[in-house]
């Protein structure tokens, strides 16, 4: 009855799937006889008969399909299986050597037979194909990534960068699949390999992407200053414009390699002059470089501040004030205004900044956003409402709106205006900048966990002035509103957050070693409240940027994101800790 079925190419693959062989089997047997020319449906009767052990009439089967078709070389492969099934090693192999014997000579038949054996898990088979194709073919690389592939599917790194190598030689339009294949599959010691092959070839050939594929695995291994060596050459070599540089000095300063991004930056500047389209960028990158290598060092002087400074105003003076340098007109005012503690300077650099036409809306809105800053550190609150409620009316529906709503709402709760600042920051808990949420969230609880228990709110008023005092750089007048708050509220819940702004300005002030032990007391004392995390991630901050101690600070991250796995550092915490574990993170 099963036979007088028609055959049915869906109910086969069905009974196939189901391990039904029996019924499986007879059903492509009949497609077998209907499309004799059809591998899939003879593979998958000869895959049944073996299955059901049915050896003597599987290979009756192979030796008649050989017969009627004589040059299709993959039915070799499958008389191979019917042995290979049978622990006939060497029977199978003879049908394998000779399904390569068999290869015609165009590109197609071997890739065909490739597959077949990669279909079976002979790899070594696919291998010798390919290699038997590339004679055929005369063209020892046609097949070389197909066998990169092959060897990185069997584990072979040194081959597979070879083949990979060769199939860049012959086609340098891969370069890009293959940078994102060795950054999936090489480690340390196989990029150590990759170089050594480059090196290689460089010395017998200066090949442009060997050079460009080198300094790509100098970045990988973030030896930004090897892989600048070698963009370099590359850059004079093909008369290039920089942007390949540029590239690379982003990449050094995101990573905190400051000398090279900055000889980088300098290198556009000085071989590319003026007229390049990079010179801006590169003077003012390198400038922030300068700025950042100082300011986020332990130990820098009054003197490194002075000489930075000395180089913005050369700069200025040199190219101009105008809406073209305003990036560096606002660093500069940065500088001025949290370092060198200048306010009337970085307030009045802005103010002119202001006034000069053909600024964009954004930069207007960072402009404005800043001076909002440094008035209000001045102690001019009204200028700074105003400017904060200028860029909210002009971007409500951008980050940087948020940004100035939020600035407006803590200014609200700096004036003791706790209900309205809490809504607005219930608002902002929603906004798609991660800081700006997080800060909104930690100001809403903290209002909400405070203001509720107190029958007035003159405990957290004299908190909210102290942070303010703190933002104005008032050191010494926020210690003593903290003090006075904690001798006249010495019950109330805001201990652990006087302890934790006091360690906010010993920490500001780069005093680390009277931060330290104020943050350690509110994580280890007050480990269920809400500054517990905030102290633990500053005090893992400071070990790792400020004291080098990598294994304190890898601890405090992983008790982080473990014991506080709901705190808004958790995700950055982990991220930190497999970075100093030595991890490959994205």
């Amino acid at each position: 009855m099963l036979f007088a079925q028609t055959a049915d190419p869906n109910l086969a693959n069905q009974y196939f799937t189901d391990g039904e062989f029996e019924k499986a089997a007879a059903l492509y047997g009949q497609l077998v006889e209907k499309e004799r020319k059809s591998d899939y449906y003879f593979t998958r009767y000869i895959d049944c008969l073996t299955k059901l052990e049915k050896w003597e009439e599987a290979e009756k089967a192979a030796k008649k399909q050989i017969k009627d078709q004589p040059e299709n070389n993959v039915l070799f492969v499958v008389y191979g299986q019917i042995f290979e099934e049978q622990g006939k090693t060497a029977e199978a192999e003879a049908q394998y050597q000779k399904a390569i014997d068999k290869l015609a000579s165009d590109y197609a038949a071997v890739i065909r037979l490739a597959n077949m054996f990669q279909n079976v898990s002979k790899y070594d088979y696919a291998v010798k194909t390919y290699e038997r194709g590339a004679q055929l073919t005369k063209d020892p690389y046609r097949f070389a990534y197909n066998l990169g592939d092959l060897y990185r599917r069997k584990g072979e790194p040194v081959k597979m960068t070879e083949q990979y190598l060769n199939a860049l030689e012959s086609d340098p339009g891969k370069l890009p699949s293959l940078q994102t294949i060795f950054a999936r599959t090489l480690g340390a010691e196989d990029l150590q390999e990759l170089q050594s092959q480059l090196y290689a070839r460089i010395q017998e050939k200066e090949n442009p992407d060997y050079i460009e594929l080198l300094a790509w695995s100098f970045v990988q291994k973030k030896d930004f200053k090897s892989a600048f060596r070698q963009y370099k050459a590359l850059d004079k070599r093909l008369g290039e414009s920089g942007q390949r540089i540029m590239r690379l000095a982003d990449d050094a300063a995101e990573a905190k390699d400051y000398e090279t991004a900055i000889a980088a930056y300098d290198y556009v500047m000085i071989e590319k002059g003026q007229t390049s389209p990079f010179f801006f960028d590169a003077k003012r990158e390198a400038m922030q470089c300068r700025r950042r290598k100082i300011t986020e060092g332990l130990n820098y002087t009054q003197q490194d501040l002075s000489i930075l400074e000395t180089e913005y105003e050369t700069f200025l003076s040199q190219y101009g004030k105008s809406s073209m340098s305003a990036a560096i007109i606002l660093q500069l005012a940065e500088l001025e205004a949290l370092y060198l503690r200048n306010l009337p300077k970085a307030i009045q650099l802005l103010e002119e900044l202001k006034q000069m036409p053909g600024l964009r809306q954004d930069a207007m809105a960072r402009l404005k956003i800043n001076l909002g800053d440094y008035y209000l550190m001045n102690g001019d609150i009204w200028e700074s409402t105003l400017l904060y409620s200028q860029v909210d009316k002009a971007f409500k529906e951008d980050t940087i709106g948020q940004e100035a709503r939020f600035k407006n709402a803590r200014l609200a709760y700096f004036n003791g205006d706790f209900q309205w600042a809490q809504a607005q920051f219930d608002v902002l808990k929603a906004s798609t900048s991660k800081m700006i949420s997080n800060d909104a969230l930690d100001l809403s609880v903290f209002i909400m966990d405070n203001l509720n228990l107190d029958t007035t709110s003159d405990a957290i008023s004299l908190y909210a002035t102290a942070e303010m005092l703190v933002l104005q750089n008032r050191f010494d007048e926020a210690f003593l509103k903290l003090d006075t708050l904690a001798r006249d509220f010495p019950e109330h819940s805001l201990q652990d957050d006087i302890l934790y702004l006091k360690a906010r300005i010993w920490e500001k002030q780069r005093d680390y070693a009277k931060a330290i032990p104020l943050y350690e007391e509110v994580a280890e004392k007050y480990k269920e409240d809400i500054r517990a995390d905030n102290a633990l991630y500053a005090l893992a901050l400071i070990y790792e940027m400020r004291m080098n101690d990598l294994e304190k600070a890898k601890a405090i991250y992983e008790k982080i994101y473990l014991d506080y796995s709901g705190s808004v550092f958790a995700v950055d915490a982990r991220k930190r800790f497999r970075i100093l574990r030595g991890d490959k993170v994205q």
